[in-house]
């Protein structure tokens, strides 16, 4: 914790920080830094409680915290990787594959068979949307959990599904060996929580314009709540042109070196156009991501939702198959 002082601070004043910041921190270290203070020996729970007390005290002009002080389970050193039911303890890519939402039965599982013959490692299996327009398909909703699950048998790929509401996530553990937290719920909370306690792999999405602190105070959420597998997704924001957001790979890059999580880029979203999909998820495994996390089907022409960013079979395999190599 590191605390700017006051210009003009008086002698008194900061004579009487170090006892003011003991009583409000028992058992601290107070050491003088240029401009201010440094206080260490704080845990994160008493930091994170005491913080508006000691923003409070005489003389204190501003109080921040470190990344590894505000989340020391995301910052804690050495790899955080696994093996089932993805495995990201090998030098492969990992990807996971499939329409952005079931629609029918029939497409699906034809389009299943296909992603797992072009070297996807598991599917898309969204069955509920959140939308901007309520007019908008919302998804399949509980009638898909059923095709998922054929789906999975089928091909015997693990399923990743969006988990959009706290009510959903245990029926939808029961089936699906990763629940999504999409971009529109980073900062839900109570869905963090609820996902974290699930037992399954979790894939933490970033929330659109979400900062790198945001991002990890809300995989901090999740670990701590429970969560002992987790991938980060980094998803686009930064504005290329009009209505084009497109992947921060320095963030995704800065996220996967402070936490040593297995993250992936969707480059779906990130284009919202399936030719620049493509050459945009090939950037992003050359920059570092672990894998991809893509909209691929049979026939995007007609699927209800995004069908305009999603790639053909044949794009995939030939992603997939370029990055068959060992990681750098």
């Amino acid at each position: 914790m590191k605390i700017l002082l006051k210009k003009n601070l008086g002698r008194e004043d900061l004579r009487g920080l170090p006892g003011a910041l003991a009583r409000v921190l028992p058992g601290c270290k107070v050491s003088r830094v240029p401009g201010g203070l440094c206080v260490s020996s704080v845990s994160p729970s008493r930091a994170g409680n005491a913080l508006p007390l000691v923003e409070n005290l005489p003389g204190v002009a501003a109080v921040s915290l470190t990344d590894a002080e505000l989340c020391p389970l995301a910052c804690a050193r050495g790899p955080k990787v696994f093996s089932k039911p993805l495995d990201f303890t090998s030098r492969g890519k990992v990807f996971i594959a499939g329409p952005c939402a079931v629609e029918d039965e029939e497409s699906y599982l034809a389009s299943a068979l296909a992603l797992k013959a072009a070297g996807a490692h598991a599917l898309r299996a969204a069955i509920f949307k959140p939308r901007s327009s309520p007019y908008a398909f919302q998804g399949i909703g509980w009638a898909g959990l059923k095709i998922i699950a054929k789906a999975k048998k089928l091909t015997g790929l693990p399923l990743a599904t969006e988990a959009t509401d706290t009510r959903q996530v245990e029926r939808l553990a029961g089936v699906c060996d990763v629940l999504q937290i999409g971009a529109r719920n980073m900062r839900n909370y109570e869905l963090l929580k609820e996902a974290a306690a699930a037992g399954r792999v979790v894939l933490l999405k970033r929330g659109m314009r979400a900062t790198l602190r945001e991002w990890l105070l809300s995989a901090e959420y999740l670990l701590k709540h429970g969560a002992r597998k987790l991938i980060l997704c980094e998803r686009g924001d930064s504005v290329n042109a009009p209505g084009q957001p497109l992947l921060n790979l320095e963030l995704m890059a800065a996220a996967k070196k402070i936490t040593g999580l297995p993250v992936l880029a969707d480059p779906s979203h990130a284009s919202k156009d399936r030719l620049v999909a493509a050459a945009l998820a090939l950037k992003a495994l050359k920059a570092g991501a672990d894998g991809l996390l893509m909209e691929a089907s049979l026939d995007p022409l007609s699927a209800l939702v995004d069908g305009r960013q999603t790639v053909t079979i044949e794009t995939f395999r030939a992603i997939a198959g370029e990055q068959c190599k060992p990681r750098t």
